[in-house]
Parts: C-alpha cells; sequence; structure tokens
C-alpha cells in the first residue's frame, strides 16, 4: 500500500518510533531531581506549609497598650481585660509609643482629662483596625454603655510597623540566603562536571584555601546586592534603619559565611548540575515557607518552634528586623548571631571533611 506520491507508508514503524521517542522524553524528565521536585514536590510542601500557618484556629490575642498611671486608665484597663481577645499592658506615654512603632502593640489607648478617650493606631494594618473594635466594645460594655465614653481617633503609620517594613528584612534574608547557596553550590559543581577540579589539585593550593576564596568572592558581589535593596526600600519606602551599620554588617557578614557553608557542602560530593539543583532546592524550600519572610513565623503551631527558630534563615531574619526596625541591642541580636555562627562553623567543617575534587 502506498500514498499519493507512490512511498510505501510505514505506518507500524512511524508508530513504535513515537512510542520510543516519547519513551525517552519520560525518562529525561524522571531522571532530572530539579523537574521532579518543581512539578511534585514543590506545590505539596507549599500547600502543607501554608495550610498549617494559616489553619482553622481561635482568635488571635490581640496586644494593645492603656497611657497611665491614673483611676481612668486602670478603670480602661479592667475593662478591656474583660475581653478574652486582648491582652493589655498600662505603659507611660513614651513606652507606649515605642511599643506602637516597633509594632508590639497595635493600639494605644489614651485617657483624656475630660473623661473620652482616644485611641492611637495605624489603619493600614488588619490587626489595628481589629483591636480598636475590640477594644472600643470591651471599654464602652465595661462602663455599661448606658452613658457611653466619647472617643476619638488618632490614625498613625509608624515607621517599623507597617508591613513593608515587615517584609524588607525577609527579602534581604531570602536574597542572602539564595545567592549564596546557589552561587557557591553551582559553581563549584560546575566546575567538577567540566573536569576543572582535578585539573586544580596539582596546584600549591590547600582545599580550605579553595573553598574560602569563593566565600570571600560571594561576600564581595553580596555588598552590592544589600546596598541596591536597602537603599531602595529606604528611598520609595521609607523602611527604617534603626540599628547600627556595623551591627547590620556582622548580621550580613555571618548569615553569609552560615548560608556559604550550607552552599558548599551541598556541592562538596554533587556530580551533576540537576543533582545539586534538587539539593539545593529541598534546602531552601522548608526555610522559605517556614522562616517568616512574607508572615510571621510565629502562625505555625508552638511545637514546631524550636525547629523553625533553629533555622539560619529565621535568625536571619529575627535578626535583621531587631536591628533595622526596633534598633535592637546586642543583648537581642547577639543570641541570632551566635546561632548563624554555630551554622558557620558545622557546615564549613562538613564541607571540608567530605569535599572531593573529582
Amino acid at each position: 500500500m502506498s500514498d499519493t506520491e507512490g512511498r510505501p507508508r510505514r505506518w507500524g514503524l512511524v508508530s513504535d518510533s513515537l512510542v520510543q521517542l516519547s519513551s525517552v522524553r519520560f525518562k529525561e524528565f524522571v531522571r532530572e531531581p530539579e523537574a521532579l521536585f518543581w512539578t511534585f514536590a514543590f506545590p505539596i510542601i507549599l500547600a502543607i506549609g501554608l495550610g498549617i500557618a494559616f489553619r482553622n484556629r481561635p482568635p488571635e490575642v490581640v496586644h494593645i497598650a492603656v497611657v497611665g498611671p491614673s483611676a481612668q486608665a486602670t478603670r480602661i484597663a479592667g475593662a478591656a481585660r474583660a475581653d478574652s481577645g486582648l491582652a493589655v499592658d498600662e505603659l507611660s506615654s513614651d513606652s507606649a509609643r515605642t511599643a506602637l512603632r516597633t509594632g508590639r502593640v497595635a493600639l494605644v489607648v489614651i485617657p483624656q482629662t475630660d473623661g473620652q478617650v482616644q485611641y492611637q493606631f495605624d489603619e493600614t494594618r488588619p490587626d489595628a483596625r481589629n483591636a480598636r473594635l475590640l477594644a472600643d466594645d470591651a471599654i464602652q460594655r465595661g462602663f455599661g454603655r448606658g452613658d457611653p465614653v466619647h472617643i476619638s481617633e488618632t490614625h498613625v503609620r509608624e515607621r517599623g510597623s507597617r508591613y513593608i517594613d515587615f517584609v524588607v528584612p525577609g527579602l534581604l534574608g531570602m536574597n542572602i540566603m539564595g545567592s549564596s547557596i546557589w552561587g557557591l553550590g553551582y559553581t563549584i559543581v560546575d566546575a567538577r562536571r567540566k573536569k576543572l577540579l582535578k585539573r586544580l589539585v596539582a596546584t600549591p593550593m590547600s582545599r580550605v584555601e579553595f573553598l574560602i576564596s569563593y566565600l570571600i568572592s560571594r561576600i564581595a558581589l553580596l555588598v552590592g546586592e544589600v546596598i541596591v535593596l536597602l537603599g531602595f526600600a529606604a528611598l520609595f519606602f521609607d523602611v527604617p534603619l534603626r540599628g547600627s551599620i556595623l551591627q547590620l554588617a556582622l548580621i550580613i557578614l555571618v548569615s553569609t559565611f552560615a548560608f556559604g557553608g550550607l552552599g558548599l557542602l551541598i556541592a562538596s560530593r554533587a556530580r551533576t548540575i540537576e543533582g545539586a539543583s534538587g539539593l539545593m532546592n529541598v534546602t531552601m524550600m522548608p526555610m522559605w515557607v517556614l522562616s517568616g519572610v512574607f508572615f510571621s513565623s510565629e502562625n505555625f503551631p508552638r511545637a514546631f518552634q524550636p525547629l523553625i527558630q533553629a533555622l539560619p534563615l529565621t535568625a536571619t531574619n529575627n535578626a535583621l528586623r531587631a536591628s533595622m526596625l526596633r534598633g535592637a541591642g546586642w543583648g537581642i541580636v547577639g543570641p541570632e548571631v551566635a546561632l548563624l555562627g554555630a551554622w558557620t562553623v558545622v557546615t564549613l567543617w562538613l564541607a571540608l571533611r567530605f569535599f572531593r575534587w573529582r
């Protein structure tokens, strides 16, 4: 049997070729760890993480401050404490203002001399609007509602308590992690794949010098990345930088070494780009979800917190936010930097121990 041009129709052969080619494409996909991870594992891990973070649970307790001391402040605080959804602190005017600026409280209640009550809050924060409604309802009920308390509002937008202020340090931490792990791990594995590392064995160079040189180059490149991101955030969004530049630089430096150590450890044995990519994604993915980049890590159950707080990205984000937004001292930042130092020592030691040139 032939077609109109006289050529034989080889339906069986074509069909068999199509099956074989399709099988090859399928096998190529299955043998690629990165493709498998992003196709199957990533959506499941992301769904699990977000499902746990935003699970059904009792309403969260909202923190507010009542400015005192005075008899009126004590009465207002007592009325507010009757609502189980409110956690009430009686603070001085300066302490209350600081607590609102740093995001420790969502609402400040100020008793006035004429018996009125003033609410100060950032109306752009959903928890602040919720706090205002809960506090006003509790205070009105506490005063009997027969002669309602007259109120006034002052809307404040304190730098350091906005969402953009929260997310910029998280983005900086995520950028340090990604560029350190990918920048170091990919380069080393690519050199091993191209047989370049074998040639370096014959040179008068130690393994320590070789690996540390990658960290130094990563730090030099990171300076530009940090300046661009923080400069953009400060210029366009007025994100504060209340801590010292030296403190911020040390946090970034130790974080770079910690994540660089992870990148070197991942690349110490990997022979293919695909294998290294899969390992790097598996390492970074849990920290993207758990470590409070875009939303607070406190959304996860309390039982998970020891593990979450031990992650290097969580320590980086906590230290960056404490320094940038609150101007916290070393008493708060120090433990996070120490944890990052421990990650650095452990990962670099393991990387040096397991590293292979071939």
